[in-house]
C-alpha cells in the first residue's frame, strides 16, 4: 500500500503542477490584454494561487466542515459511531484518531477531510447513521480512513480551492474581455496608438484568452475529476481490506445511492470530498468524464466480484473482471500480497431488513443524539417514560403525562 501512496504522492504533484500552470497562464493573457504585459498578469495569479493554497493548506479542512455545518461529536454523543471509527482507525494502522463529525441532514453521506493523517476528521450525516447497520457503517468509515491513509484528504482540499479559483477568476475575466471588446476599452485602448499591427495582434490576444478563459475551467475540472475517481477505487478497495467484508460497503453504497433524499449543505466546491457526489444520483445522463466519482454500480460490481478474499490483489482481480482487463492499483502494491479471507456478517445478512428492534435503536441512538448536541434535557420518570426538556425550559419539575408524578429537572 505505501507504494500506492507514493504513487498517489507523484500524481498529486503533477495534478497540482497542472492546474497551477492553467492558472498562471489565464493570469498571462490577462496581463497581456489588460497591462500589455504578461508578467503583471502572472504576477497576480501567483500570488491569488498562493493566497488560496496556504488557506486551503491551514484551513481548508475547517472551511469545508464549516460549509458542510457539520458539529464535532464525542464517544458519549454516538458511542456506536465512536467504536465504529476506533476499530477502523485500528484495522488500517493509523496513528491518530481522526475527529468525528455530525451532519445533521437526513440525506445519506459521509467524508473525510485533514491536512495529514494526525489531523483528519471523519464526518456523516444523522441519516447515515440512522439507515446503515453496523457493518455498512464500518464499509464507510473505511472507506473515509481509506482517503486519510492514502492522503488523500488534503490534495482534495487544495485542488478544489484552486479549480475555484480558476473557474471564477475565468467567469469574470471572460465578461471583462467581452466588455472591453465591445465597449473599445482595456487593452485595446492603450494599443490604437500602435497602429493597425498593434489592433490585429490585440484581437488575437483577445481571441485566444477567450478561448482559454473557456477550456481552463474545463480542463482542469476533467483533470481533477479523473483522479479523484480513480482514489475512490483505491478507497473502496482500502475499506475491503481494513473490514474483511466487502459486502458491507457495497451495502452502505446501495442504500446511499437508492436515497431520495438530497444534502442540503453540498455545493460544488464539497461535492467531491463525499463518499457518493451528493450533486448527481445514480441513473443521471451526466458524462462519466465530467463525474468526480465512478459509477456506483461499477464499485459495487467490484466489490462483489471479490469472492476469493480481501486483499489488495483481490480488489484488483475484481476489478480487472468488470473492466474487461484493465486494473487499477499497481503491480508493485498487489505483488506478493498475502491472503486476506472474507469473514462472516456481524448482524444481519446484506439486503435483508435489519430486526425492528435494532432499526428502532438506531432511530433513538440519532435522536438522543441530535436533542445533546441542541442543549436538550432528558429525564426518566419511575414509570419508564423519558421526557427530553428543550434548553429554555425555567421550571424545577416537569409533569409526567403517563404517569402524572411531577419529575424534579
Amino acid at each position: 500500500m505505501w507504494e500506492q501512496i507514493k504513487s498517489n504522492q507523484v500524481r498529486s504533484v503533477m495534478l497540482v503542477a497542472v492546474i497551477a500552470a492553467l492558472l498562471l497562464l489565464v493570469g498571462y493573457f490577462l496581463g497581456l490584454y489588460f497591462f500589455q504585459s504578461g508578467t503583471g498578469g502572472l504576477i497576480i495569479a501567483f500570488i491569488v494561487w498562493a493566497f488560496m493554497s496556504l488557506i486551503a493548506y491551514f484551513q481548508g479542512d475547517s472551511i469545508l466542515l464549516s460549509l458542510s455545518k457539520a458539529r464535532k461529536i464525542g464517544p458519549d454523543d454516538a458511542p456506536r459511531l465512536y467504536n465504529v471509527v476506533e476499530e477502523m482507525k485500528i484495522a488500517s494502522g493509523l496513528e491518530n484518531m481522526p475527529n468525528i463529525y455530525i451532519i445533521d441532514d437526513p440525506a445519506l453521506n459521509a467524508f473525510a477531510t485533514g491536512r495529514d493523517p494526525s489531523k483528519a476528521s471523519v464526518a456523516v450525516t444523522s441519516g447515515l447513521l440512522q439507515k446503515l447497520n453496523r457493518d455498512e457503517l464500518q464499509g464507510v468509515i473505511a472507506h473515509e480512513i481509506g482517503h486519510i491513509k492514502n492522503r488523500d484528504v488534503l490534495l482534495m482540499a487544495i485542488c478544489s480551492v484552486m479549480l475555484g479559483t480558476i473557474v471564477i477568476l475565468s467567469w469574470y475575466a471572460s465578461r471583462f474581455l467581452l466588455f472591453g471588446a465591445m465597449s473599445g476599452s482595456g487593452g485595446r485602448r492603450s494599443s490604437s496608438r500602435s497602429g493597425s499591427g498593434g489592433g490585429a495582434a490585440q484581437v488575437i490576444i483577445l481571441v485566444v484568452g477567450l478561448v482559454l478563459m473557456i477550456l481552463a475551467p474545463i480542463l482542469a475540472q476533467l483533470i481533477y475529476y479523473a483522479v479523484s475517481r480513480k482514489r475512490e477505487y483505491l478507497a473502496d478497495a482500502s475499506s475491503a481490506l481494513y473490514t474483511r467484508y466487502p459486502e458491507g460497503l457495497a451495502s452502505a453504497l446501495e442504500k446511499i445511492g437508492g436515497s431520495t433524499q438530497q444534502l442540503k449543505s453540498a455545493n460544488q466546491a464539497t461535492a467531491p470530498m463525499y463518499i457518493i457526489n451528493p450533486l448527481h444520483k445514480e441513473g443521471m445522463k451526466a458524462s462519466d468524464l465530467t463525474s468526480t466519482h465512478p459509477p456506483i454500480s461499477e464499485r459495487i460490481r467490484v466489490l462483489r466480484s471479490m469472492a476469493g478474499g480481501a486483499s489488495l490483489n483481490d480488489y484488483e482481480n475484481a476489478y480487472r473482471q468488470v473492466h474487461t482487463g484493465k486494473g487499477i492499483l499497481s503491480k508493485a502494491v498487489v505483488s506478493g500480497v498475502g491472503v486476506v479471507g472474507i469473514r462472516a456478517a456481524s448482524i444481519s445478512e446484506p439486503g435483508e431488513l435489519a430486526p425492528a428492534s435494532e432499526k428502532a435503536a438506531r432511530t433513538r441512538e440519532v435522536s438522543d443524539m441530535l436533542l445533546k448536541m441542541n442543549k436538550f434535557r432528558t429525564v426518566d420518570c419511575e414509570c419508564g417514560a423519558r421526557w427530553k426538556i428543550p434548553p429554555g425550559f425555567s421550571d424545577d419539575s416537569v409533569l409526567c403525562t403517563r404517569c402524572g408524578r411531577r419529575i424534579k429537572v
